[in-house]
């Protein structure tokens, strides 16, 4: 009894580094009946040389019993929040029912790339031998879990009353454009595990999560969405705590011996611009689909990664690293990015799982003042004809499919940052086949290691050789429509979740409920 007593008060004295040690350190122990190569099997695969896993420090010191506080009371209030926000129908007071779009892209896109994120941490968790970074790998799994779920909570009230957000997990395995944040994570996950931490740490977390948890979510708070806002700013908290152990991983990797310093700048380079190729999904929901708009996809890059992103670099420095290859081409790019990203999805809205529109006059005036030097001159003229087609009655929609990049699956719009009028293309011969490319850095990363990306499945490739149909489906029956085929198969309904808003049964809802009084029940669209 008297012991336990002292035990209890011994345990009572520890300081926070001293609980740190004793909850993560005497995790770890040393395999007897298996060698550590064995039971730690793809840490060779990187080529990294850790000498001292011991030296691996988490910055927050966050242990499981502090962390379920933490996160116990961050669900309280968020849950507090939508609540509320249901009970008193929030949905109705967004700025407008275009706004809506955003998440469908954010719920059908971002959401299942957060429960990769999630998958990838708990194998991380498996993987890396030290204790420290074991730990902390397992809590920012269930971090990226938690973050799955609240996301579906909160924006399951717009699920009842707006179309497009029923079946995010299909539309992510099969709808063209959400193949580039799935590839992204394909690829992250069939990588080593060092870097498949620079690929979620550094290039998910430091890029993506940067531009959309933080303007776009002050674009939620701008357009009346608090459920978003609140789900956004409880995220972030945990994301900050994300790039942190990312960024001290990354040192530490560096610390444990030089020659890893050349293994992680190829990493940096790769991870960069494989993030960098997601952002232009980001760039025009800033840009296009924001009805308030709060910046533009230019000020952001600027703010979050020229700036954040050239200190960090700076920073790092001190270990020979420098900022990642092409970097100075995405601020050329940063002039454009938006403008031809938005132009394709209004070509090809017809296979898209949310509305498109032109700019008003108002937006144009907006867009012409944050790009002075390219809206006016490129891009202006191009959507003023636009109006004049679809005000004769003749709509312009691109029925064909565009040509992929083989790397990171994006149609090849953009353009040559030294000329914005003609369009960026690179290819190259593999095993007698051609493959095509959108950028410099896509087609590096493919000659770095080509037969991991000839495999890639490509929905353009899928849907040409049949290969997007349900089981059901009869190809040879008279009345076979191969277009309304594909589109059941995104689980995308035609003209209800797609096409323009302008006229849409979202519009006409809208409309109608905008125009009721409070205490009636809208219906469900």
């Amino acid at each position: 009894m008297n012991n336990s007593i002292e035990n209890k008060q011994a345990l009572k004295k520890l300081n926070l580094k001293e609980k740190y040690a004793l909850m993560t350190r005497d995790l770890g122990w040393e395999t007897s009946y298996q060698s550590m190569d064995k039971a730690f099997d793809q840490l060779k695969l990187d080529g990294i040389k850790i000498h001292d896993w011991d030296k691996w420090e988490d910055p927050f010191r966050l242990t499981m019993d502090s962390y379920w506080k933490y996160q116990a009371e961050k669900e309280r209030k968020l849950y507090a929040v939508l609540d509320a926000f249901q009970q008193n129908n929030g949905q109705l007071n967004i700025s407008d029912a275009r706004y809506v779009n955003t998440l469908k892209l954010f719920f059908t896109g971002i959401t299942p790339a957060e429960y990769n994120a999630h998958r990838l941490f708990a194998m991380l968790g498996r993987q890396f031998p030290g204790p420290g970074a074991a730990i902390a790998c397992q809590l920012q799994a269930i971090d990226e879990l938690r973050h799955v779920q609240t996301q579906i909570h909160s924006i399951s009230q717009y699920n009842k009353y707006f179309n497009g957000l029923h079946d995010h997990r299909v539309m992510n395995d099969r709808l063209w454009y959400l193949s580039v944040p799935k590839s992204f994570f394909e690829d992250a996950l069939t990588s080593g595990p060092f870097e498949q931490i620079i690929a979620i740490s550094f290039a998910l977390e430091y890029l993506l999560t940067n531009l959309v948890f933080m303007p776009f979510m002050s674009g939620a708070a701008y357009n009346g969405d608090m459920a978003t806002v609140t789900f956004g700013f409880s995220s972030q908290s945990d994301e900050a705590r994300h790039m942190t152990l990312g960024l001290e991983c990354i040192k530490f990797v560096l610390e444990q011996d030089p020659s890893n310093v050349e293994i992680i700048q190829r990493y940096l380079d790769k991870w960069f611009w494989r993030g960098y190729k997601i952002l232009g999904l980001v760039s025009m929901m800033l840009d296009y689909m924001l009805p308030k708009k709060v910046m533009s996809w230019k000020e952001a890059w600027q703010i979050y990664f020229v700036e954040n992103g050239g200190s960090l670099f700076k920073d790092l420095s001190r270990y020979g690293l420098r900022m990642p290859k092409y970097w100075e081409q995405t601020i050329a790019e940063a002039e454009h990015l938006s403008h031809q990203t938005w132009n394709s999805f209004y070509n090809f809205t017809g296979a898209a799982a949310f509305h498109v529109w032109l700019p008003s006059e108002e937006d144009m005036e907006w867009l012409s003042e944050k790009y002075p030097d390219t809206f006016d001159k490129y891009y202006r003229p191009r959507i003023e004809h636009y109006k004049e087609l679809s005000q004769k009655g003749e709509r312009y929609y691109n029925n064909n499919l565009p040509m992929l990049c083989q790397c990171c699956q994006v149609p090849l719009i953009s353009t040559e940052t030294v000329d914005p009028t003609k369009i960026s293309h690179r290819e190259t011969v593999h095993d007698d086949n051609k493959y095509h490319f959108c950028s410099d850095g896509c087609y590096d990363i493919f000659i770095e290691n080509p037969d991991k990306y000839v495999s890639a499945w490509l929905p353009a490739h899928q849907i040409m050789q049949g290969n997007c149909f349900e089981p059901d489906v009869n190809t040879e029956a008279k009345d076979f429509d191969p277009i309304a085929e594909v589109m059941r198969y995104f689980h995308v309904i035609s003209g209800q979740d797609n096409m323009d808003y302008e006229g849409s049964l979202d519009e006409k809802n809208w409309q109608q409920w905008k125009g009721i009084h409070s205490d009636e029940v809208p219906k469900a669209a």
